[in-house]
C-alpha cells in the first residue's frame, strides 16, 4: 500500500541552493542579523552574508574552482561556514562536508573518493587537513576560515575585486553537496544531493515546520551533517531568522547561549533531550525564551520527550525522520499540531510517498505492523558517487529508497520508528529492538545514558546486553536494572546482562555507535 502526504504536492524548486536560500538576503533582510557566534557574540548581517559569499566565490573562481570541481569543507559550526558553503556553490562547484573529528586517513579517503582539489578548514584542524591532503594527493590549496600562517584566509577573500563568476547550474543534475553516509550498511559513500534535492526539501519542510522571520534559532547540531545543514543553516537563513551558532555541544555553553541570546527554536538530538530532562545544570538557567524543541537523527522515547517538555515548560517536542540520502527529511511533526500521539516521528512531507514492507519478502505490511520504511519523493538522492551497484541496491527502478529503518504507521498516518533493520536483535525467532530497551533504561532515575546490543550465546542466540552510564553517585546494580526492564517488557525482550561504562559512543548527531560496542564485546570475549 502506497501512503501519500496529507499536504498538496509542491512544484520542485529548480534553483541553485544559494539562490533558494539567499535570494532575499540583501534586499529584504539587509542589516538584520543572520548569524551570531553563541560564544563570542560576533555577528554577521544578511547583507554581509550575501556579499561575503559572492566575494569568496570570486576569489575561489580566480583560483580555478568551478563547475565540475569539488571543495572539501572541514569546519565546526561558525558564522563563516555558510559564507564558505554558498561561496563554493556560487562557483558551480560542489561541497563535500567533512566530519570535524575525521582522522587524517578517513579524511584522505573522502578526498580521494570525491576527487576534491581544495580544502576549506580552520586553524585548529589544519594539522589533520594537511596530513589528509598529503596522503590523498591532488589537493591544490588549503584555505582557512580564520587565520593561519602560509594559508589564504576566507576573510582576505572578502577584499577580492575579481568579477563574480557567472555559471549555468542545472539544479536537476548538478550536485550541490556531497555528504558521506554509510547508508543502510557498509562503508561511507558520497551521497549526491542535487540543488533540486536540497532546495525542494527546504520547501517541503517549511510547509510543516516554518522558521519565522526574526525567530532566534540555536544551531548546535553540526552543519556538516545534513540535519544541521538543512534545519539550522539553510532553512532559517532562507526566512530571515537569526542563527545562534555553537561550535560543538557543551551543556553549560549550550544552556548559557539559550539564556544569553534568548533562543526560541532549539533543534537537538536525543542525547541533548536526555540532558535537558535530567541534568541538574538545567535548573540554573533561564530557558523561558524557548518556544519549541525539535529532536531528530535518532529514535526518541516518548516518555523522555514528555519529561523534557514538562521540565522546560514547552509544547510537546516535535520529531522528524529522514536520512542523508533524503536531503534529509521525509517526515515531521507539524509545528502547532494538536493531539499528536506520543512517540511519533511525524507525517509525510508534501510530495512524499511511503511504503512499509516486510524486510524478507518485500511485500507491503498492514497498518500497525512493523516493516522496513521505503520513501519516494523529489528529495531522494541522485545516487552514490561512483557506486552504481550500491545505488541500485538502495533505490529501485520505481524510485523507492530503502531507508534501512524499521517502523509502522497508524490508521491516521503517523509514523513510528522502531530501529534499524541491521540493529534488530534476533532472539529465538523474535525480533528485539534495542531502542525499545534503551528507552526503558533511560526512565530509571539512576541511569544517565544507555545502549543495547545483541551478543551471541553458546546456542547461537542473540541476547540483549546493556551498556549503562550511571548518574554520578548512583549505586544501582546490573541485577537491579535487569529486574527493572523485565517488569516492563515481554519476556523475550528483557535485558540479559549489563555492563557499566563511562560513556556511550555516539556520532556527532547523537546516534549510538553500536558497531563500537560490538567491537568492544568481540575484543573482550577474545581475550
Amino acid at each position: 500500500m502506497v501512503l501519500h502526504s496529507d499536504y498538496p504536492d509542491l512544484p520542485p524548486v529548480d534553483l541553485p541552493i544559494h539562490e533558494a536560500v539567499l535570494a532575499r538576503a540583501a534586499d529584504e533582510f539587509g542589516e538584520r542579523t543572520a548569524l551570531v557566534d553563541g560564544v563570542t557574540g560576533a555577528s554577521m548581517s544578511y547583507a554581509a552574508l550575501d556579499h561575503s559569499s559572492r566575494r569568496i566565490a570570486a576569489a575561489l573562481a580566480e583560483t580555478g574552482v568551478g563547475k565540475g570541481e569539488m571543495v572539501a569543507l572541514h569546519s565546526p559550526n561558525s558564522i563563516m561556514y555558510p559564507a564558505a558553503f554558498y561561496g563554493v556553490t556560487r562557483t558551480g562547484a560542489a561541497v563535500t562536508t567533512v566530519h570535524t573529528l575525521a582522522t587524517a586517513e578517513d579524511f584522505a579517503k573522502q578526498l580521494r573518493d570525491a576527487e576534491a582539489r581544495w580544502i576549506i578548514t580552520v586553524s585548529p584542524l589544519l594539522g589533520v587537513a594537511r596530513q589528509a591532503a598529503e596522503r590523498a594527493g591532488g589537493v591544490r590549496e588549503i584555505f582557512v576560515c580564520d587565520e593561519a600562517s602560509g594559508h589564504r584566509s576566507l576573510r582576505e577573500m572578502l577584499a577580492c575585486t575579481a568579477p563574480e563568476p557567472v555559471v549555468e547550474i542545472d539544479p536537476v543534475e548538478d550536485v550541490a553537496v556531497l555528504p558521506y553516509s554509510s547508508g543502510t550498511t557498509g562503508t561511507p559513500k558520497g551521497v549526491m544531493l542535487t540543488h533540486r534535492n536540497v532546495a525542494t526539501n527546504l520547501a517541503q519542510v517549511e510547509k510543516m515546520v516554518p522558521t519565522l522571520p526574526d525567530e532566534r534559532v540555536l544551531a548546535v547540531m553540526p552543519f556538516f551533517h545534513s540535519y544541521g545543514l538543512t534545519a539550522l543553516m539553510n532553512a532559517p537563513l532562507r526566512n530571515g531568522s537569526t542563527v545562534i551558532v555553537l561550535p560543538r555541544f557543551d551543556l553549560e555553553q549550550f544552556l548559557t547561549a539559550i539564556e544569553k541570546h534568548r533562543a526560541q527554536a532549539v533543534y537537538v538530538a536525543p542525547p541533548i533531550v536526555l540532558a535537558l530532562a535530567k541534568h541538574p545544570a538545567v535548573e540554573g538557567h533561564d530557558l523561558s525564551s524557548v518556544r519549541f524543541v525539535l529532536s531528530a537523527a535518532a529514535p526518541l522515547d516518548a516518555r523522555l520527550a514528555q519529561a523534557c517538555a514538562e521540565r522546560l515548560g514547552v509544547p510537546p517536542l516535535l520529531q522528524a525522520f529522514g536520512m542523508t540520502e533524503l536531503s534529509p527529511g521525509s517526515h515531521l511533526v507539524p509545528r502547532g499540531a494538536e493531539n499528536v500521539p506520543p512517540g511519533t516521528v511525524g507525517r509525510l512531507l508534501p510530495s512524499t510517498r511511503m511504503r512499509i514492507v516486510d524486510p524478507e519478502s518485500g511485500r507491503d505490511v498492514a497498518v500497525g505492523v512493523d516493516g522496513e520504511i521505503l520513501i519516494q519523493g523529489p528529495q531522494a538522492m541522485k545516487g552514490y558517487l561512483g557506486r552504481p551497484e550500491e545505488t541500485h541496491a538502495m533505490i529501485d527502478a520505481e524510485g523507492w529508497l530503502r531507508t534501512g529503518d524499521v517502523g509502522h504507521v497508524d490508521a491516521d498516518g503517523w509514523l513510528y520508528v522502531v530501529d534499524r533493520v541491521k540493529e534488530l536483535i534476533k532472539y529465538k525467532g523474535y525480533q528485539v529492538a534495542p531502542a525499545d530497551l534503551e528507552a526503558v533504561l533511560l526512565t530509571h532515575d539512576d541511569v544517565a545514558d544507555a545502549a543495547v546490543i545483541g551478543v551471541a550465546d553458546d546456542a547461537g542466540n542473540e541476547l540483549p546486553k546493556a551498556y549503562v552510564v550511571r548518574v554520578p553517585g548512583a549505586r544501582v546494580s546490573g541485577d537491579d536494572l535487569i529486574r527493572y526492564v523485565a517488569e516492563q517488557v515481554a519476556p523475550y525482550k528483557k535485558v540479559r546482562s549489563v555492563e557499566f561504562t563511562d560513556t556511550v559512543p555516539r556520532s556527532a548527531t547523537g546516534k549510538i555507535l553500536r558497531r563500537e560496542l560490538r567491537a568492544r564485546e568481540r575484543s573482550s570475549t577474545a581475550t
